[in-house]
Order: C-alpha cells, then sequence, then structure tokens
C-alpha cells in the first residue's frame, strides 16, 4: 500500500491506489524480505511470512553470494502458483570485443519471426495459429454457459490452459533461439521498432503478437549483458529496407508489398529482408565503432 501511494503521488497518471478486483485484476502479491523472512531451505522448500515452509519446484538455482530482496507470488487463470524471487548480487561481467565476423543482424519479418544478415530465418512455427482450431471450439462452449455456473467455471479453466500452452510454446521457443543467438556472436543489432503500432496499423495483430519479437528482444538484452556482449537498437527511422547495401542508394518509392526490387543506381537485384538485415548489422558495426 506505501508503495502504492508513492507511485501516486509521484505521477498521478498512475492513478489512485484500489483494492484488486476478484475477477479482472492479476492475483498476486510482493512481500519484502525482512529479517530473514524469505529463504529458501533447500532446492524444496521455500519459508515465507505467513505461509511458512512451501514445497517448490525450483527453476534454477539461486547465485552464491545473492541476497534475497522480495519475493512475489502470483496465480494463473488454469490455477497454477508461481513465486519469483527478486535477488541482488554482484557478478563479474568481462566485456567482450566485438568484430565484423561476430556482429549478427536481424530484420523483422511477420512471416517467420526474423531475417538475419547471413540469409537464415527462424522459421517461428505459429503456435498460436496451430491451437486456434482448438480455441474457437473451446471459446464457443465457454460463450453457451450461464455466468457464475460451475460449469463456466470449468470451461474457463479448459480455455485458460490452451492459452497457457501457447504462451509456454512461446516462450520456450524464444527462450533457446536467444540463448543460441547470444553464445554464438558476440553483438546483436536490431531495430527499435513499434510493436504495438505495427499490429494495429499494418492489419498483422495476431501474426505480430504470435511472433513475440518483443519478447525475444527481451531475452537477448540480459543474455547478451550476462556475457559481457552487447545489444545494438538501431533508430526506426534508419531505411534499412529502402536503402542498397551495395551503393547505398535509396528507393523511395519502395512499397511493403514488395519482396524484391532492382537498384536503380548499380542495378543490383535485392531480397527486401536479407538486404534490410544486411544494411541494420552495417548500421550496427559504425555505432559499435567498428571499421
Amino acid at each position: 500500500m506505501q508503495t502504492a501511494y508513492k507511485n501516486f503521488f509521484r505521477d498521478k497518471s498512475i492513478g489512485f491506489p484500489k483494492f484488486k478486483n476478484k475477477h479482472r485484476d492479476k492475483k498476486s502479491y510482493t512481500t519484502n524480505n525482512q529479517g530473514g523472512t524469505i529463504r529458501l531451505i533447500d532446492s524444496k522448500i521455500i519459508r515465507l511470512p505467513k505461509l511458512k515452509d512451501v514445497r517448490i519446484k525450483l527453476h534454477r538455482q539461486l547465485p552464491k553470494e545473492a541476497v534475497i530482496k522480495s519475493a512475489t507470488i502470483s496465480k494463473t487463470p488454469t490455477g497454477n502458483y508461481y513465486i519469483s524471487v527478486l535477488v541482488e548480487f554482484e557478478a563479474a561481467i568481462k566485456p567482450v570485443t566485438p568484430t565484423r565476423e561476430t556482429v549478427l543482424g536481424l530484420d523483422y519479418s511477420s512471416k517467420t519471426l526474423f531475417v538475419d544478415s547471413q540469409a537464415n530465418n527462424a522459421d517461428y512455427p505459429k503456435f498460436y495459429r496451430q491451437a486456434e482450431a482448438k480455441l474457437k471450439k473451446a471459446q464457443r462452449k465457454l460463450s453457451k454457459r450461464q455466468k457464475g455456473s460451475k460449469n463456466r467455471d470449468k470451461q474457463r479453466r479448459k480455455v485458460a490452459k490452451l492459452h497457457e500452452k501457447v504462451a509456454h510454446q512461446r516462450k520456450d521457443f524464444l527462450h533457446k533461439l536467444s540463448r543460441q543467438i547470444a553464445d554464438d556472436y558476440s553483438a546483436i543489432a536490431i531495430e527499435d521498432l513499434n510493436m504495438l503500432g505495427i499490429a494495429q496499423c499494418l492489419n498483422l495483430a495476431k501474426s505480430t503478437n504470435d511472433n513475440g519479437f518483443g519478447m525475444l528482444r527481451t531475452f537477448l538484452t540480459y543474455k547478451l549483458t550476462e556475457q559481457g556482449k552487447q545489444l545494438v537498437v538501431i533508430d526506426k527511422w534508419f531505411p534499412s529496407s529502402k536503402m542498397c547495401r551495395f551503393c547505398n542508394n535509396e528507393n523511395k518509392e519502395l512499397t511493403l508489398s514488395d519482396r524484391t526490387w532492382t537498384c536503380s543506381h548499380c542495378g543490383a537485384e535485392l531480397d527486401r529482408d536479407i538486404n534490410a538485415a544486411i544494411n541494420i548489422k552495417n548500421e550496427g558495426c559504425r555505432l559499435l565503432g567498428i571499421a
């Protein structure tokens, strides 16, 4: 409550503190560690204020000298409980000097998630579209259940489980992909895109939200930082798609439907996505000071 009031007086746009709603708000609360009230007893039990010892499945071990600051307990719509533990520790990170060969450029693609500067694509499996038929059937059944009934709550859980499975599949895929990229390259160049604007303005909401490109960027950021590597963010107005990578001539008449184009200056045949990814890599190298 104290944090909520501080945030309100700091910025009135946040709004006056209000109680959580039973049905609409996220079911979670945060508790601070005061004199060891939160501690990990072993890999199967955590001690929490009021709740005492709680059996858990530990995702990963905490760093040896980590100090637990707080814990957030949350309940998902499917009825699963999670504990997110905030810790503080000093990490010894050795900076890695990037070279042109170890820099990778990524250009967003609504079809395959991204195309990189080596002409490879992520080949995203489109988990939401795979589950769309089951979701449609389950949601139709939910709409016919009487509000407040036990049958409606049972059906709501079935719909929530389908959505949760899609979310877990997406997160698992992006974690593995970001780990592979972060291990193989010393720097990643990426565009600073407004994903919400792309979803709303270009009629690509389903593909954009299913891809999780913003989540991939978040994963890359912290995984590269942990290894002393860098994520270079290119300005969103940089003409990566419209600029020829050979002569830097800009094709201002290029439209979104043009997947390939010919440079009027040097005559090069260019694939839109691959050309953009290479331009993003070159711009990233320039910002990093790589000749």
